[in-house]
């Protein structure tokens, strides 16, 4: 147990009436991820001081934690009024809000907060993403530039994931990365150095928030599936999220060698576990992407760590070896903005599930759809449509009569701003259509209606790309200098469909145009996209399957394994 939590510990076995002991434990228990300790510690100071704002704030914040979203923002919403002029209740009632589904009194709450306190560069960036969340765009250019300027000068510990949607080189990027892991590293004692075994089989683990119906356990069952039946690594899935009662959850279990649950568990018992069940090589399906546990990959539970997949960027951490990638996602140009060796797959990095099978859709009609005409798609989600994108999407309108543009619904009063902007624009508000959010199959199924993809930037479609291009919806995107701007990029790639990777906005306005007013030639693209998902290797998962354990045998005998045999 780290020093601090033992010596409040210790302080409050001493004074029990100690208040603001009660409230430094509970800090120092949910930093450490042992929400249930957290949450008595809080409840101890509440006792002590009822309605004290810093005791319900911490009682609030292990709520959040626990997934009990209303509970949080009921007690978080009390601090606040009772503590209206402090900054950090604010900025987490706005998580509570965000998770509560009251999107626009979140912004309300970030936007408070940063009154509060201008110059925070960690507030900044939580309003900022917020707000491109909400399709509010007022202010972000004056916002953005004040994040970027705290990175530039090494003052910010913002959130990397946010940052991924400013529009930052991958050196501004590695920079913020670590920031961020400095400050993750400054609380974490790390465990006895660890070695890779000299012979037999490895044991791989695979550490996500996302095994579920969620877009990491929608990307990987499938690979995991052809892993297990390759039967040549041992599987370890360590699960950091709840049973969601899902298929895929089932068959994720089905594929582990061993499965482990390891929700709501503290950070250090989490990293302990890795470490009992003798993991060689340690893949992050989470890194920065909210949600994950930076704090036990800090304590290098195994002797090989890698990034790879559902954080599209570079770890900036010591405590990551490898990051996982493709030469196209990640070419040698952009391999200084990246802290980890670089390893790539001789294939896209992104699985799929190839089990999939395409429902018939509901009909146009349904789906909100007119009778005729072209029907152009961004399922992305509402952040990435910032004023750039939202832009080369509009020109695309007005150069494609009678075409219309489907998007996913977004959070509060997203859709309106859309719409709004498209009034600015001189287009009809009516030629937004927007789907709300669906089960898997059911909006898979859409993506057949729908005649042409148009990506965003500079976070470009990534899980949504393999969607459209599996279901048979052309991707039109343009790649960046960044590893969030070219996944999409690799898919078409290696789908043999680079000509759909346009090399700037006139172009990618332009392809679209000429595609939108020639029918024919938007059914021929299609017809070739359906020949390439076949014989493209793609979507090839026991290929797949097979390129992950030598990539992931190489890593080990770096470190001095000598095979599963015995020689």
């Amino acid at each position: 147990m780290e020093p601090d939590r033992q010596q409040l510990r210790l302080a409050v076995q001493r004074q029990p009436a100690d208040f603001i002991a009660w409230v430094m434990l509970a800090d120092a228990e949910l930093e450490a991820g042992d929400v249930l300790a957290g949450e008595q510690a809080a409840a101890r100071a509440l006792q002590l001081r009822p309605q004290h704002p810093e005791a319900l704030a911490r009682l609030g914040r292990a709520r959040w934690m626990q997934g009990r979203h209303a509970e949080a923002a009921t007690a978080l919403r009390q601090a606040a009024d009772l503590a209206p002029q402090h900054p950090g209740i604010a900025l987490w009632l706005g998580h509570a809000l965000e998770d509560a589904g009251q999107p626009e009194a979140a912004a309300d709450a970030y936007r408070h907060a940063h009154t509060l306190l201008p110059a925070e560069p960690y507030i900044t960036a939580q309003l900022l993403n917020w707000q491109r969340r909400l399709c509010d765009w007022r202010d972000i250019e004056r916002l953005s530039a004040q994040v970027r300027q705290a990175v530039a000068r090494g003052q910010a510990a913002v959130e990397p994931f946010a940052f991924l949607s400013e529009d930052s080189s991958a050196a501004e990027q590695l920079a913020c990365a670590r920031q961020r892991a400095a400050a993750i590293a400054v609380g974490v004692r790390p465990l006895p150095a660890a070695t890779v075994r000299p012979q037999g089989r490895l044991r791989v683990g695979f550490l996500s928030n996302g095994f579920g119906a969620h877009p990491t356990g929608l990307l990987t069952v499938a690979l995991f599936e052809q892993l297990r039946a390759l039967g040549t690594l041992d599987l370890h899935l360590f699960a950091l999220n709840d049973d969601d009662g899902s298929d895929i959850r089932s068959r994720l279990h089905a594929a582990a060698t061993q499965w482990h649950d390891v929700s709501a568990q503290p950070h250090q018992r989490i990293a302990e576990g890795i470490r009992a069940a003798g993991i060689d090589v340690l893949f992050d399906l989470r890194g920065w992407g909210g949600g994950g546990t930076p704090q036990v990959l800090a304590m290098r539970p195994a002797p090989v760590q890698v990034n790879w997949l559902a954080y599209p960027g570079t770890s900036g951490a010591a405590w990551m070896d490898h990051v996982l990638a493709d030469a196209f996602v990640l070419p040698p140009a952009l391999e200084a903005g990246f802290s980890e060796t670089v390893r790539r797959l001789p294939r896209a990095f992104q699985p799929s599930d190839t089990t999939r099978v395409l429902q018939p859709p509901a009909s146009r009609e349904a789906c909100g759809l007119p009778a005729s005409g072209v029907v152009l798609c961004c399922f992305n989600n509402s952040y990435k449509l910032n004023p750039r994108s939202v832009q080369r999407l509009f020109a695309v309108l007005h150069g494609v009569p009678g075409s219309v543009l489907w998007l996913l619904s977004g959070p509060g009063n997203a859709d309106a701003r859309l719409r709004g902007a498209a009034r600015q624009a001189r287009l009809d508000p009516a030629r937004l259509v927007f789907m709300p959010k669906a089960p898997h199959p059911a909006y898979l199924a859409r993506y057949q209606h729908a005649d042409l993809f148009l990506d965003t930037h500079p976070y470009n479609a990534h899980t949504t790309a393999s969607d459209a291009v599996w279901a048979g919806c052309p991707v039109l995107t343009c790649p960046g200098a960044t590893f969030a701007s070219r996944v999409a990029g690799s898919l078409n790639h290696h789908l043999g469909l680079a000509r759909l990777n346009v090399a700037d906005d006139a172009s990618f306005v332009a392809t679209a145009i000429a595609l939108g007013n020639d029918p024919p030639a938007l059914r021929a693209l299609r017809a070739e996209l359906a020949q390439r998902r076949v014989d493209s290797g793609l979507f090839d998962m026991a290929g797949f399957a097979s390129d992950l354990t030598d990539a992931v045998e190489a890593m080990a005998r770096e470190r001095g394994w000598q095979g599963a045999h015995t020689p």
